[in-house]
């Protein structure tokens, strides 16, 4: 049953907060750097800011749209987990059709900014877009879904060296892949506040798969893979002592965060996924931004 407290939609401006808490607008950020990575290290220099904005207005909107279908498909699931019950849809102060028009208006984004991008950018959008539809009806059929969401967000950094400059590389997989194993290493540790709730609503993660404790291991396997890929992205690029400084420290973040994690301590769980994230993110952006700047 539904503990949320029906509230009206939102209407006019209001319209505006309610939007930003369905896509959690601040977790932009976890992934914005790296593509901004992806921007920079494709010629290691500066693109002209016109295509540093449009890659921006892309990323924005994939990840609006994103997590707009997310919480479209799942808003069913969500009005029964008394966790999320209190979301802008279940808790009815987004409308279904609101958000469906929201998406629209994300994926008309998305599509623009891809068309003023390298040419074969503006003609792979449907990757991404298929790939935000899969996430969410995946977790209703295999645990394999938190790799999944990691491979997704990944392409943001591929996605923007693919706009600059029209190819990719081994260094572009391998900065992919690094995001990839972060996400989806710490959307493992997320699954454990619904691990209960999964296993009694047929909800498949890898907590539900493998238990809690197993589930940690998982986290500790991706992210030391995440921190192997961001090194071997270094050597691809020769970069100098900003960038070594930058993931050491993005290494230590991981440590930390896979050290307070427990099971049995859903404010660890919190602490992880927002502030550790979140300095991992601002770190990694200091230092990409610093060997570019200083070569």
């Amino acid at each position: 049953m539904s503990t949320s407290i029906a509230q009206s939609p939102a209407r006019g401006f209001a319209l505006v907060p309610a939007l930003f808490g369905l896509v959690r607008f601040a977790h932009t950020i976890f992934a914005l750097p790296f593509a901004l990575a992806g921007a920079l290290f494709a010629q290691m220099a500066w693109p002209p800011i016109g295509r540093l904005v449009w890659i921006g207005v892309a990323m924005v909107g994939a990840r609006s749209l994103a997590m707009a279908l997310n919480r479209l498909i799942d808003h069913h699931i969500d009005a029964r987990n008394p966790r999320t019950a209190g979301r802008e849809l279940p808790s009815g102060r987004l409308t279904p059709r609101q958000v469906a028009a929201f998406a629209a208006i994300s994926f008309g984004a998305l599509v623009l900014s891809t068309s003023r991008l390298a040419e074969p950018t503006r003609y792979l959008w449907p990757v991404p877009v298929v790939m935000f539809w899969l996430y969410p009806y995946l977790k209703r059929v295999s645990w394999s879904c938190h790799l999944v969401l990691g491979l997704t967000i990944g392409l943001a950094p591929v996605g923007a060296w693919l706009a600059v400059t029209g190819s990719v590389t081994w260094t572009t997989i391998t900065l992919g892949l690094a995001v990839a194993c972060w996400i989806a290493g710490f959307d493992v540790v997320y699954a454990l506040l619904d691990v209960d709730f999964d296993r009694a609503n047929g909800v498949h993660s890898i907590p539900v798969r493998f238990g809690p404790e197993r589930a940690l291991w998982w986290t500790r396997a991706l992210h030391l893979a995440a921190g192997v890929f961001l090194f071997a992205v270094g050597v691809g690029i020769r970069a100098g002592w900003p960038y070594i400084l930058g993931i050491c420290l993005c290494g230590l973040v991981l440590l930390v965060e896979n050290v307070i994690v427990r099971p049995d301590r859903p404010d660890r769980i919190n602490a992880a996924f927002n502030t550790a994230n979140i300095a991992l993110s601002m770190i990694f952006a200091v230092a990409v931004l610093a060997e570019v700047a200083l070569r």
